[in-house]
């Protein structure tokens, strides 16, 4: 089993990337393309491999929103499949589509995908990678039984399992059974860079930082399982007592909730929506303290881009975050059903400007050192060199 380093047993191409995948079809199902952590990362990850593979880019939702990130030079064809409501016929269909489409390579991005994968093992299906980031509110307390079994049937005949966080890593052998051997896990990388940038005044609308104002920040959609009323609550905890706001970046099905939770706490004025931020970068640089109050994640990307922006982090304990920031930073790191601890982690943090900018500095540190995308960009192409090198008698 792989951990953090790029796998040592795949071979890397000797050739550039462009030329080792020269003429490659990958098809990639996800069970929405429009923007979000792992369209996004993985938008990344294409214009690394450049114009030399073709990719064809399936959505069940239909949504393609993610194309935006993808450079204009690809050569990307985009499908909207809609599953049947009986398994059987969306096995069927899919089948069909794979035969159709005939890539060298499929590549699966999490549950919403699984149907894709479980179709691929019907049979001759070609190499196979599936991508696992983390789970949606049913869950966030514990794996449901069906899925369980799901994924073991779907996900017995790859060539990998790629796992950003060391729990799902434990997930996938111990409770999937997924062979150790396949197990890959590969952090999340970012460009440090972009995210160590002056905020952009106007990238708010409406939003300007008033002299000697401290602003809490986070950047989610708004979902459940990102429990964003958490939030609200812990921080009108320490609203009295701090002259600061809350600026959520994001948008979804929450909004209205949340923002009258927001209201009924005498906070209207104080909570600012920002809406969908296609810059998180122009925008990371308003904030004084990052926090996050999810009920479940894996490997944040907002995490490991707000560290890199300079940022002290106040969390719940989710997935492998307490690992991901900097060893000074842990004790901020809340269990999440902690709303007390993570109001007191709000409020120590306003409270300490030297202990910002220390934990901020420690947390740019640990971005660059172990979460660069070049990083990640390495182990995903050695994987991706050894999948097509896969041959079923040698498995």
């Amino acid at each position: 089993m792989n951990t953090v380093t790029p796998n040592p047993a795949a071979p890397a191409p000797a050739r550039s990337t462009q030329e080792a995948f020269e003429g490659r079809h990958f098809l990639h199902a996800f069970a929405s393309f429009n923007a979000g952590g792992v369209p996004i990362r993985i938008a990344n990850v294409l214009n690394h491999l450049g114009p030399a593979v073709r990719h064809t880019i399936v959505a069940m939702d239909g949504g393609f929103a993610a194309r935006s990130y993808l450079s204009p030079d690809l050569n990307c064809d985009f499908v909207p499949v809609t599953a049947e409501r009986n398994l059987l016929r969306t096995l069927s269909l899919l089948r069909a589509k794979l035969r159709d489409s005939n890539p060298d390579l499929l590549l699966t991005y999490n549950w919403g995908a699984i149907e894709w994968a479980l179709a691929n093992g019907l049979g001759d299906g070609c190499p196979h990678m599936h991508f696992e980031s983390g789970f949606g509110p049913e869950e966030a307390d514990g794996q449901l039984t069906r899925r369980v079994w799901m994924r073991r049937m779907a996900l017995r005949r790859i060539v990998s399992l790629i796992v950003p966080s060391h729990t799902l890593e434990d997930l996938a052998t111990r409770v999937w059974r997924i062979d150790r051997r396949k197990v890959h896990l590969i952090p999340n990388g970012i460009d440090c860079a972009r995210f160590a940038r002056p905020p952009v005044v106007g990238a708010v609308p409406g939003f300007a930082k008033a002299a000697n104002e401290l602003v809490v920040g986070t950047v989610a959609p708004l979902r459940p399982e990102k429990n964003l009323a958490r939030l609200i609550q812990a921080f009108a905890a320490v609203a009295d007592g701090h002259r600061a706001r809350l600026l959520i970046a994001g948008d979804g099905g929450e909004r209205g909730k949340l923002t009258a939770l927001a209201e009924s706490l005498g906070l209207a004025k104080r909570v600012v929506f920002a809406g969908h931020v296609e810059r998180v970068e122009e925008v990371l640089g308003w904030f004084d303290v990052f926090a996050l109050s999810s009920d479940t994640e894996q490997m944040p990307n907002s995490l490991i881009q707000a560290m890199a922006a300079g940022l002290p982090v106040a969390a719940t304990d989710v997935g492998d975050v307490r690992r991901i920031v900097a060893e000074e930073n842990a004790p901020f790191i809340v269990p999440k059903y902690d709303e007390v601890g993570l109001a007191r982690s709000l409020a120590h943090l306003l409270e300490a400007a030297p202990l910002r900018a220390q934990l901020g500095a420690a947390n740019r540190d640990r971005a660059r050192t172990a979460y660069a995308q070049d990083r990640m960009f390495k182990a995903y192409t050695e994987l991706y060199g050894a999948a097509l090198a896969f041959r079923p008698s040698a498995g």
